[in-house]
């Protein structure tokens, strides 16, 4: 469904519109159904109360989760991670058949500080990995071009969590970009479990292809990586768990998906029509479409997506109207932007705010 928007010429400047949110601020959300797996895992182990608390404290309205369009903002992810590792006391939130204590990733962290090559980095940490876990096994797999971080069930009965086989591939990466200094390319992620509804999610975690139904679930870098020398020191160690996983959950890079490519455009700019888009691209405003009904999207389709997710963080602030969102997000009217809010959320902008706000 195509939202109407004002004109073009009645958008507010570029500079208007980007500053209702900071440049250096997570814009895209993820489907709930992401967390589905990790929140059926905290049903089956813990109280309802539990849960129900760590959505409040994460920002999280319980009333919104039950709806089918539901998203989760960049911070709210951040914050039900952890909240639910304090709540439980298990740095892997009940994914894992053994819970993972405490202090875990501080360890896993000092083993692999000092280690002269990524390759052995990478090794040190399948070593403790496998020490704490009791239905899988890391494995470390080097080949010519790739190497790769293999997660290998310890029994054939063994039912892939996806979110839990997500984290450990993004913990993965998270811990290998820290160590080189920034976020390093991934050259491909395959998950042993079918294409989920909420695939399209995976390309804002990892700036990679994604592939599923693999017979094991694995992470690749190239092989040069695994030569690269760590460059951190142990001053940098706190810093890096205090803010997990804020730092490495969400990847920056957009080049890998061309969903991702046209959100950043129109991010810059959201007055930037198909044919200046394409025009950036590089390619021609039917090329553009064919690529995008390829992957069964279309182009007012990302930039409502991007509406709707800088609709969400702004709506959680308490120094810009409804009126003030609603023209910087280029609707005609406020009634405009209550109806898309709601068809995309089943709430009202108003609502939304109001359980927002009640939450803190």
């Amino acid at each position: 469904m195509a939202i109407a928007t004002t004109d073009i010429a009645s958008l507010p400047s570029k500079e208007e519109a980007v500053d209702m949110v900071p440049a250096n601020l997570q814009t895209a959300t993820v489907s709930l159904d992401l967390v589905q797996d990790l929140l059926a895992s905290l049903r089956a182990v813990y109280p309802n109360r539990v849960l129900d608390e760590c959505l409040k404290r994460a920002g999280i309205v319980k009333e919104f989760v039950d709806h089918p369009a539901s998203r989760l903002t960049h911070d709210q992810l951040v914050n039900l991670y952890k909240e639910v590792a304090a709540a439980t006391g298990d740095e892997m939130m009940g994914l894992w058949s053994r819970p993972i204590r405490a202090g875990a990733l501080k360890y896993i962290v000092r083993a692999v500080l000092d280690a002269p090559t990524i390759s052995v980095a990478l090794y040190r940490f399948t070593q403790v990995w496998n020490l704490l876990l009791d239905d899988y096994q890391l494995n470390l797999a080097q080949g010519e071009s790739t190497i790769c971080m293999e997660l290998i069930p310890l029994s054939p009965d063994t039912v892939a969590n996806r979110f839990g086989h997500a984290l450990m591939l993004k913990l993965t990466h998270g811990i290998v970009s820290w160590l080189v200094g920034h976020e390093v390319p991934v050259h491909k992620v395959v998950f042993a479990f079918p294409r989920p509804s909420f695939a399209a999610d995976y390309s804002i975690l990892f700036p990679a292809p994604i592939e599923f139904e693999g017979d094991i679930s694995r992470i690749s870098f190239r092989s040069e990586l695994g030569k690269v020398r760590p460059g951190r020191s142990a001053a940098d160690v706190r810093a890096f768990l205090e803010r997990a996983p804020r730092d490495w959950i969400f990847t920056s890079f957009h080049e890998h998906a061309l969903r991702l490519k046209v959100r950043e455009l129109l991010y810059a700019d959201l007055r930037r029509t198909l044919s200046e888009v394409a025009h950036q691209l590089h390619m021609s405003e039917r090329t553009l479409i064919r690529r995008l009904q390829d992957e069964n999207l279309s182009f007012q389709g990302i930039k409502d997506e991007l509406r709707r997710d800088l609709a969400m963080l702004n709506l959680a602030r308490r120094d810009v109207s409804l009126a003030e969102i609603s023209y910087a997000l280029g609707f005609s009217t406020p009634a405009v932007f209550h109806r898309a809010f709601r068809h995309w959320t089943g709430m009202t902008p108003g609502t939304y705010r109001s359980a927002q706000q009640q939450l803190r």
